[in-house]
């Protein structure tokens, strides 16, 4: 997994509330377990008209925010049904960092196991950051992980709050897997010496 440390980059508001997974990622997407190649699917229902063509009016599709990296939006963002590619689609789109007051449990939790980071503030730092992402090209904030800050165009700061074992997971870009290979050498051993003393196993 990719390590998350510091992320500077444009940010791009989407002022909705209660965005579901299947807005997210419609289901139509979902037959595939590849985590690439989603990107083109995120928000599809609203990036694209009925006969493909691009929505001029959604956020993404607006030149300022083609390659945005921050994604500031409404409360209860993730919320719905589960599916680990709601994560996956924002983060082939290039989108390391959602911010919004609150979110869907399982997507909160799939994010961290796939390199993004939620980060919850309040409505009032959240109207702020809404204000930072409408300036267009200039809409860059940065993401400081370690110092757990938002930082603004202004110069404003925003610090928030993390679990500190997901913020050392994501420092270290460490997964479930990678997480479990730190512990190879242990593993090894054991099975090493369950072979010596039970070789008929």
């Amino acid at each position: 997994m990719e390590k998350f440390t510091t992320l500077n980059g444009v940010a791009a508001a989407l002022k909705i509330i209660n965005v579901d997974t299947d807005m997210i990622i419609p289901k139509q997407y979902l037959k595939t377990i590849k985590r690439t190649g989603l990107g083109k699917g995120l928000f599809s229902e609203q990036r694209y008209n009925d006969d493909g063509s691009e929505n001029p009016g959604f956020v993404l599709n607006k030149p300022a925010y083609r390659n945005a990296k921050i994604l500031v939006t409404g409360d209860n963002f993730g919320c719905g049904s589960s599916r680990e590619h709601a994560p996956w689609a924002l983060a082939d789109f290039g989108i390391r960092c959602v911010i919004s007051t609150s979110f869907g449990d399982i997507f909160y939790n799939n994010c961290f196991k796939n390199g993004l980071l939620p980060i919850r503030v309040t409505h009032e730092e959240l109207e702020k950051l809404f204000d930072d992402a409408e300036r267009g090209a200039n809409a860059t904030l940065t993401i400081d992980l370690e110092k757990q800050e938002i930082r603004g165009p202004d110069g404003g700061v925003v610090t928030f709050e993390i679990d500190p074992f997901r913020k050392h997971c994501l420092l270290n870009g460490l997964d479930d897997i990678g997480l479990t290979m730190k512990k190879k050498p242990s593993i090894d051993a054991f099975e090493l010496k369950e072979k010596s003393e039970h070789p008929w196993l």
